[in-house]
């Protein structure tokens, strides 16, 4: 296998890897309308589901920024410069500054008071919509 062959696969790879990525987060952001749902309806936690929302976020977030640096090298690597796709490259860095800062606002979050909570839950739905935005972006480099 030559080079240039070797570098299409790793385009197919970091295509799927991302795409497992969004339906993973899709998961999450599930996981986390249920708390949600339950919290305002004062129904008792779940304590099972919320374990898993809090266990997977930060190991979701630091895959989903790997994505983005994988992509981002592999465009070097194969174009020599990070901006051949801007459009792409710009809603990756988008979703990455989001998968941060989602991450820091949930470490925040304590107690009754929504607001962070709020905030937590726009950015994840800001994120959702990045991801189906660069996948369109994705397959249109790909294909």
């Amino acid at each position: 296998m030559n080079a240039p062959e070797f570098i299409e696969y790793l385009k197919l790879g970091h295509g799927l890897f991302n795409t497992l990525m969004m339906l993973l987060f899709v998961i999450q952001g599930w996981l986390g309308l249920k708390i949600r749902r339950k919290r305002k309806a004062d129904i008792p936690k779940d304590f099972t589901v919320i374990k898993r929302h809090r266990g997977r976020g930060p190991v979701l977030a630091m895959m989903g920024l790997a994505g983005f640096l994988a992509g981002t090298i592999l465009v070097y690597v194969d174009k020599g410069h990070i901006l051949e796709f801007p459009a792409h490259f710009v809603t990756g860095a988008c979703i990455s500054f989001l998968l941060i800062t989602t991450f820091l606002i949930s470490r925040k979050i304590k107690g009754p008071d929504p607001l962070l909570r709020n905030i937590h839950f726009t950015i994840g739905i800001t994120i959702l919509c990045l991801y189906l935005f660069q996948i369109f972006l994705g397959l249109n480099i790909l294909l």
